[in-house]
């Protein structure tokens, strides 16, 4: 008979720092974008000034904060092994993909590279967590 051990190993908490420090690069991006003023604007370089006097429907930037906010959170339930880390990647990952690709529809952007990303990483988390409530590392 096998058991199966529910401790983590070090692969979960590497990867579970490495997404709350990229969850928490979305919550900085998103404060940034909700503060900044336009002096802080004037400061920077044309190509990320014209970025940021997009003006973008409010829906889309409260699934920009659900997506960055639900995602940070559900990296810190992860970290503290709770089941609750998938339904809020699940939300995150919804958010950030409707975010996406909408941006990738409506707004010209010099590189699909991050938008993608994006993408990926919240699949990425969705599925990882969807793991780890298997494996009897989330409770």
């Amino acid at each position: 008979m096998t058991t199966n051990s529910t401790k983590p190993s070090t692969a979960f908490w590497i990867i579970g720092v490495l997404a709350l420090l990229w969850n928490l690069m979305g919550v900085v991006a998103y404060l940034f974008q909700a503060f900044v003023t336009e002096e802080m604007i004037a400061k920077l370089p044309e190509e990320q000034q014209a970025e940021l006097l997009i003006e973008h429907p409010a829906w889309l930037t409260a699934l920009f904060a659900l997506a960055v906010f639900g995602g940070f959170l559900g990296c810190i339930f992860l970290l503290a092994k709770k089941k609750v880390a998938y339904y809020l990647f699940l939300l995150s990952g919804i958010c950030a993909t409707i975010q996406q690709i909408y941006l990738l529809s409506t707004v010209k952007v010099n590189s699909f590279v991050m938008p993608i990303l994006v993408i990926i990483v919240c699949i990425f988390l969705i599925w990882y967590s969807k793991k780890c409530i298997a494996d009897g590392f989330l409770k």
